[in-house]
């Protein structure tokens, strides 16, 4: 079988991607693992299929690196409006249907082969505190952790025991972010389930530290600027108590390279 693949990262957070409109592929997730192996493969932290839907503008299907279908990936979600209208779907505001159901979202800017999009994410109907760390569901789960210097910590093992300990194990595990807060910006380092590793950036972890941040500060800022390793994004939201609606994840999606991959 031969392929026509895609290549798309939203602030380092890179992804194969796939027009599927066509029924065309039908991969294993043993396929889906080695199209993502970062050495016999073409690599990526997870694969997205674009396919057609009867009442939006597409059905977004995503995939982790280890070949299992995901839960929200709030990159994904950005790289895949510009994967659309790369294809010629192109609409002022974009409704598509993933895991979590029906998002929208705007390309506010595209020049040569980078997009700056504006994807809603889920409501978030309720966060969970313990100590100086918060869990919440922002499309996938997510544990944010406040640290002094987010430099400093070592994501892998750190976020590795935190993953899949006693807590969360019973959940199905769990994404985990550390952040700290510099001059009003939030900096992070995410470690996230079915890629097993650090990640340059995460959307739906970059989601989760803003809220927390909210819930920290017990301030009424309702818009964060939020530094990933792979890049700057922002996210903006309405709060009444312990709920957060209106959320939305402003930040890059940007085409890499396409070519042909055969099994």
């Amino acid at each position: 079988m031969k392929l026509r693949f895609y290549k798309f990262h939203g602030a380092g957070n890179d992804f194969v991607m796939l027009d599927n409109r066509g029924q065309l592929y039908n991969l294993s997730s043993e396929q889906i693992a080695l199209l993502c192996h970062r050495r016999f493969g073409i690599g990526a932290d997870g694969l997205m299929l674009l396919e057609s839907s009867s009442q939006y503008d597409f059905e977004m299907k995503y995939y982790n690196s280890d070949g299992l279908e995901g839960s929200m990936c709030g990159n994904g979600g950005r790289c895949i409006i510009a994967f659309a209208d790369m294809l010629g779907i192109q609409k002022e505001e974009y409704h598509f249907l993933a895991v979590d159901g029906l998002h929208h979202a705007n390309i506010l800017s595209h020049k040569n082969q980078l997009w700056d999009i504006s994807l809603q994410m889920i409501d978030v109907e309720s966060v969970e505190r313990n100590g100086d760390s918060y869990f919440m569901n922002t499309g996938s789960p997510h544990h944010v952790e406040f640290v002094n210097d987010v430099q400093k910590v070592d994501v892998y093992s750190k976020g590795k025991s935190i993953r899949n300990n006693e807590h969360y194990s019973q959940r199905g595990g769990t994404n985990v972010n550390f952040i700290s807060i510099e001059n009003g910006i939030i900096q992070i380092r995410t470690y996230e389930r079915g890629v097993e590793d650090e990640t340059l950036a995460c959307g739906t972890g970059v989601t989760a530290a803003a809220i927390a941040a909210a819930m920290k500060e017990k301030s009424d800022n309702n818009n964060y600027k939020v530094k990933a390793l792979g890049g700057d994004l922002s996210v903006s939201f309405k709060r009444e108590g312990n709920s957060f609606t209106q959320v939305w994840l402003q930040g890059p999606a940007a085409f890499v390279f396409t070519g042909e991959f055969e099994f």
